[in-house]
């Protein structure tokens, strides 16, 4: 397995700071001899369903989700690999790991920040700047802080610089903002023990750095051609996730800096040991929330009072306009019961056979209308030569209530409420210019 994990970086484009060459091959070495070796290798990419493991698989050791105190913490150390789905201790992890947790954490109530715990000399250019772009597109979700905790170079200050902040430990590092290759050309040794490397080859670039030759200046152009490429989409990413200029970027030369030097550049904001640095951020996601919590108060109480004065602004609406409507409805009830009173004793039989005390009774009296017709039963009838049904002057009494009186026992077109209330008086109004006797007009 070392020489599989070993081939990915032979004379590969890789993202390592070269002081810690020693450390690479150490890390790879670690993994390749993990007891878990083979499982790791032979273990496929799981999908999203059944990516995180149960907690007593075997699995889960290796893919930690770990949430202190509302932060989720994911360990970015030791070598970084590309489509290793794997965290191993300080030896190795993989891109695609780190983009699950944060995926996970994203998504996850509990968590109210991330952290990269990092350690890590650098890793493979494959799969880099692909999830540091992905973490740029969620930042401002939730608050992510990176800790140097001891360094992070190359790739994994590829990752640190996408954080919205970075603090590096008292004898921490970071940087190496550049891309490295190697070309090992053992054409001479090959001569020395007397071997002789022909190739057949269809293409003429086919076997362009190969260790066996050495290389061409042209080769080696075309190589370094392919560094600065990738070194300037190294310097644009820190430039662009630390809102830095990329020239300046790119007159560091790809140094590593310590701590002091970091803060001063720009490439870090904070110096100080990983646990106060800790506390601190949670400290400030503890204040975050709580003001989140007295906004919201705030908004609640100030969106209550408005709902307490609609609420008292509609009973007083209602109120005046439940008098309103009563008033009108009593006043209306009255009109209507006063028109029945007349109609009742008006066309009684006895009202018929006396129309004129019938009228004055009517219009002149509040009597009932049962107490009138009683009264009236006493009276001697009376003769008329008007037509039945018309006033003394022979006017039809039925029409005149239609002509020049139209608001006169009906509704009309007042407003409502309006007409009824003057019905009665209307009615008296009318008799009395008619020449009925005994009558006075009366106030509503």
């Amino acid at each position: 397995m070392l020489d599989t994990l070993l081939a990915r970086f032979h004379m590969m484009q890789s993202l390592i700071a070269e002081e810690q060459s020693g450390v690479l091959l150490s890390s790879l070495s670690a993994v390749s001899n993990h007891e878990r070796a083979e499982d790791l290798t032979s273990a496929t990419m799981a999908s999203d369903e059944d990516f995180w493991p149960s907690a007593d698989s075997w699995q889960a050791r290796y893919r930690p989700y770990n949430v202190v105190n509302g932060v989720l913490q994911i360990p970015v150390r030791g070598v970084l690999l590309h489509d290793f789905p794997w965290q191993l201790g300080s030896w190795a992890t993989g891109y695609a790991y780190i983009w699950k947790a944060i995926e996970r954490g994203m998504a996850d109530f509990n968590v109210k920040g991330i952290a990269f715990m990092i350690h890590s000399p650098g890793g493979e250019v494959a799969g880099c700047f692909e999830l540091v772009d992905r973490i740029y597109g969620i930042r401002g979700q939730k608050p992510i802080r990176a800790f140097a905790h001891e360094y992070a170079y190359s790739a994994a200050y590829a990752i640190a610089s996408v954080a919205d902040d970075i603090t590096v430990s008292r004898t921490g590092g970071v940087g190496s903002i550049g891309v490295v290759t190697m070309h090992i050309d053992v054409s001479k040794l090959m001569e020395d023990i007397g071997y002789k490397i022909t190739f057949i080859k269809r293409g003429k670039h086919k076997t362009d750095g190969n260790s066996y030759e050495p290389l061409p200046a042209h080769v080696e152009a075309r190589i370094q051609a392919r560094i600065d490429a990738l070194g300037e989409v190294f310097e644009s990413s820190v430039a662009r996730n630390r809102d830095m200029n990329a020239e300046t970027i790119r007159a560091f030369e790809a140094l590593t800096f310590m701590p002091s030097e970091a803060v001063s550049n720009g490439l870090a904001d904070k110096i100080g040991p990983l646990d106060d640095a800790m506390a601190a951020f949670v400290a400030d996601l503890s204040k975050d929330e709580g003001e989140e919590q007295m906004s919201t108060q705030k908004d609640t109480a100030v969106d209550q009072a408005a709902i307490d004065t609609a609420r008292a602004e509609g009973r007083a609406e209602g109120k005046a306009e439940g008098v309103a409507e009563g008033k009108t409805a009593g006043l209306k009830e009255g009109a209507t019961a006063e028109r029945e009173r007349i109609s009742a004793i008006i066309g009684s039989e006895e009202g018929q056979k006396r129309p004129v005390a019938a009228m004055a009774a009517a219009l002149d009296t509040d009597m009932p209308a049962d107490q009138v017709t009683a009264f009236l039963a006493k009276l001697p009838e009376e003769k008329s030569d008007a037509p039945k049904g018309k006033g003394e002057n022979g006017q039809d009494f039925s029409k005149a209530m239609g002509q020049d009186n139209p608001d006169v026992g009906t509704g009309g077109d007042k407003a409502e409420g309006e007409a009824d209330a003057d019905d009665a008086s209307g009615v008296v109004n009318f008799a009395a210019s008619m020449g009925l006797p005994g009558l006075r007009k009366r106030t509503a």
